[in-house]
């Protein structure tokens, strides 16, 4: 049976890390990776460009229960640090609207990069290794594929990723890793997801994308907001707005099982309600029926409002531009969403080291644990930050 000194559960962006990590401390390293390759999901990441980091990186971008964990993590490998573990490994990259992205603008780049590394490093990587149990063993751990193979090592950090893009890897195994160690897992839901609504506006209006506002609001009090596009599809709500508001809605929904969540969309709001109301008693003369929302909505707009527009009442028409509610029945699901809210409870971690407070020896890194970041390349700064210092930490 072949011994380490350290085993990393999951070839993606933490484990990739954290094994580099580990072995520049002079470990002896392995990672296991249940997939046929390293690094599937992100190669997908950010449409395929990789949207690695932002420049704003603070923990106020987290969920709240694991700020005070993410501050501890980026104090000791922080936004300049990454920076400089990439370019040290000879990737390029530029900053747009605070987004950093490799100069290629492709996802590939950053995983040869990293593949090169661990190469150069000689860290040797058992794929197909579907880890399904950890047991001590001699002070250390023995780990189990579900093929029957088996190794020995000292330390072990789980990393393996959360429950979005099963097809490519991710399918919660890390949790009953977790679980049979004794930690609490926070029931994971999809988040950054479309959202389904059962109303026939969405139909009308399928295909279409416009700039707005919209607010998640759970039993009539509001969650969250954001401001950005919205796409009107055939199963509901899509966009990026919609996307960075869906966490509160999926919690509610499918953590919670409420049946009260809803989004209001303000479709206008480049005008206040007392613009809007100005601007649409200045049409009433001039407007046909079929051009009344012209240069406010795109045209299509005219014909799925025919019902109120017909009535010319300018204060229905204002409240349902400005506020137009759906009710949210669902989510499209993990194959669909960007990322996983929830994962092992981040109490049960030892801050600064992402060593477990219930069994020494076992460290968590990357979207394992319940720690969630805004889109815009937060969540994976998270995994290249969380993989180093457990690496670190898996060294002590």
């Amino acid at each position: 049976m072949k011994k380490f000194s350290v085993a990393v559960i999951g070839g993606g962006a933490a484990g990739i890390v954290a094994a580099v990590s580990s072995k520049r401390k002079g470990n002896s390293v392995v990672i296991c990776e249940r997939m046929p390759r390293l690094g599937k999901k992100l190669l997908i990441s950010g449409n395929g460009r990789c949207n690695m980091l932002n420049d704003d990186l603070f923990a106020r971008h987290y969920n709240i229960a694991a700020r005070a964990l993410v501050t501890s993590i980026f104090s000791r490998f922080g936004k300049n640090d990454i920076a400089d573990f990439f370019k040290g490994l000879g990737l390029q990259m530029f900053s747009k609207d605070s987004r950093v992205f490799p100069i290629t603008n492709n996802a590939s780049s950053v995983l040869k990069i990293l593949e090169t590394e661990l190469r150069r490093l000689s860290v040797p990587v058992e794929l197909g290794f579907e880890a399904v149990d950890i047991s001590d063993f001699r002070g250390g751990f023995i780990i189990k594929s579900r093929k029957g193979a088996e190794l020995e090592c000292d330390k072990v950090i789980l990393t393996g990723g959360g429950m979005t893009y099963p097809a490519l890897g991710s399918d919660g195994s890390s949790y009953e890793l977790a679980k049979q160690l004794g930690h609490k897992i926070i029931t994971p839901v999809p988040s950054a997801v479309p959202l389904t609504v059962k109303d026939p506006l969405c139909h009308l209006l399928q295909g279409q994308k416009i700039f707005a506002a919209v607010k998640a609001l759970i039993n009539g009090k509001i969650k969250s907001e954001a401001t950005g596009d919205v796409l009107f599809t055939k199963y509901g709500l899509s966009g990026t707005a919609i996307l960075d508001i869906s966490e509160e809605i999926s919690i509610a929904i499918n953590r919670l099982h409420k049946n009260d969540a809803v989004v209001s969309v303000d479709m206008a709001p480049f005008m206040s309600g007392e613009e809007l109301k100005n601007e649409l008693a200045r049409r009433i003369n001039i407007f046909s029926e079929e051009d009344f929302l012209t240069g406010i909505l795109p045209n299509k707009f005219n014909a799925a409002f025919k019902n109120i527009l017909q009535k010319r009442d300018i204060a229905q028409i204002v409240n349902t531009l400005k506020d137009r509610r759906f009710k949210i029945t669902g989510t499209r699901g993990w194959n669909e969403a960007e990322f996983t809210a929830g994962g092992i409870d981040v109490t049960q971690v030892k801050e600064g080291l992402l060593e477990s407070k219930i069994k020494n020896g076992v460290y968590f890194a990357g979207e394992a644990l319940d720690v969630e970041g805004k889109r815009g390349g937060y969540n994976l700064a998270w995994a290249w930050a969380s993989g180093f210092v457990a690496g670190l930490a898996g060294s002590d």
